[in-house]
């Protein structure tokens, strides 16, 4: 029987909850207090059996509490643990790479993922991406610079954006 780790952090915006694995990578995180429903979005070959909370997850926990408070680079250093197919996987590797401040459209990020033509499959990329803030799909915006789809909601995506200094829309 696996066991990941949970824990749920105040945040401005509301609460951040983040599920990690044995070794401390995240498997799912985002603005919930749900924990099994982020247990739901992991991959099945990383899913975990069971969730058990923690008041702290160390370096993760450590890292979203900084990050709301204005280091918006202390993401970039936490593992991540994601599967799925090979451009998912890359697309997601891609988005780790967008600068806070520096949103993209999803049609460059679907040029910088390998597959120009692809739009879709990039907003995929995103739309399943268990992992938010970490990977930050919410840097991605729609072709004319509006806010588009966000699991967490779009005030959520416009604080983050703001925050980062990056509102375009």
């Amino acid at each position: 029987m696996s066991v990941a780790e949970y824990a749920v952090v105040d945040t401005p915006i509301g609460p951040f909850t983040a599920v990690v694995d044995g070794e401390g990578a995240v498997l799912a995180s985002g603005w919930t207090t749900d924990a099994e429903n982020l247990r739901r979005l992991i991959h099945p070959t990383l899913r975990p059996d069971e969730l058990r909370q923690r008041d702290s997850l160390g370096a993760v926990t450590a890292a979203v509490r900084d990050y709301h408070a204005g280091d918006v680079t202390v993401i970039d250093a936490v593992p991540v643990r994601q599967l799925s197919g090979p451009f998912l996987v890359h697309a997601w590797e891609v988005l780790r790479k967008v600068q806070p401040g520096n949103p993209i459209t999803y049609t460059t990020f679907a040029d910088h993922s390998g597959r120009p033509d692809a739009v879709r499959a990039a907003a995929n990329a995103c739309a399943r991406n268990a992992a938010a803030l970490f990977i930050p799909c919410h840097r991605v915006l729609r072709t004319d610079g509006t806010l588009g789809g966000f699991r967490w909601g779009l005030p959520v995506k416009d604080w983050l954006l703001t925050h980062e200094g990056s509102r375009l829309g």
